[in-house]
């Protein structure tokens, strides 16, 4: 079972977003089965899974602490990708979590404070050796920060060529339990959604690939 996990120290930069969109994005290639993790105390993952009239992606709940064993249990049951979805905070636990992922996706709003809180996050990343990538979330069209965010990133680590925009139907579409794909999958976010599904998938299957070389 592969695993990708979210975590970024700063609040608000769409964690709980991209991990529901990404969950469905996965089911919806015939890669699942896919469950949700969410381990941040607001709820707002399981939150938006409640709201849902499909049992896919599925939900698991999990305590930081267990996280190891639930992740083997629930490879046993067959599950392909767990994603999981962390507090915005950088802790031993949240080490911990990530030294379990498969990739590290941070997502990231195109701001000065946004760019400044990465530091901490890429840290525990390469200290764990994990691979991790940057999403740029929440941006404004045509903005020249967006280009300067996208820049800075690159110096750090490989960022999405997908950037997601701030736009209504992101926020409308996990109202009541869908994702952008599932309100209208010819939209313009259900596209950029496609692509940094693509991005993911990716990396993460380029990281497996890497770990069975290092064990032969």
């Amino acid at each position: 079972m592969k695993t990708l996990v979210l975590a970024s120290q700063k609040g608000g930069a769409g964690k709980t977003t991209l991990a529901a969109h990404l969950a469905v994005a996965a089911e919806a290639a015939g890669l699942g089965p896919v469950v949700l993790i969410d381990t941040d105390p607001q709820g707002s993952l399981s939150a938006w899974w409640n709201s849902r009239e499909s049992d896919s992606p599925a939900l698991a709940e999990a305590r930081l602490a267990e996280l190891p064993e639930k992740l083997a249990a629930l490879a046993k049951g067959g599950f392909k990708l767990a994603v999981i979805d962390t507090p915005p905070a950088i802790t031993s636990a949240i080490r911990d979590v990530v030294k379990l992922a498969d990739l590290v996706l941070i997502p990231t709003r195109p701001s000065p404070h946004d760019l400044r809180a990465v530091g901490s996050t890429v840290d525990i990343a390469q200290e764990a050796a994990r691979p991790f990538a940057f999403a740029l979330t929440q941006a404004k069209a045509n903005a020249r920060l967006t280009v300067q965010a996208v820049a800075a990133l690159s110096a750090h680590g490989p960022v999405a060529p997908a950037i997601v925009h701030d736009r209504v139907d992101y926020a409308g579409s996990m109202v009541d339990g869908r994702t952008v794909q599932e309100a209208d999958a010819k939209s313009r976010s259900a596209e950029e959604i496609a692509q940094l599904f693509a991005f993911v998938h990716d990396i993460i299957n380029e990281s497996k690939k890497a770990r069975k070389k290092e064990t032969v």
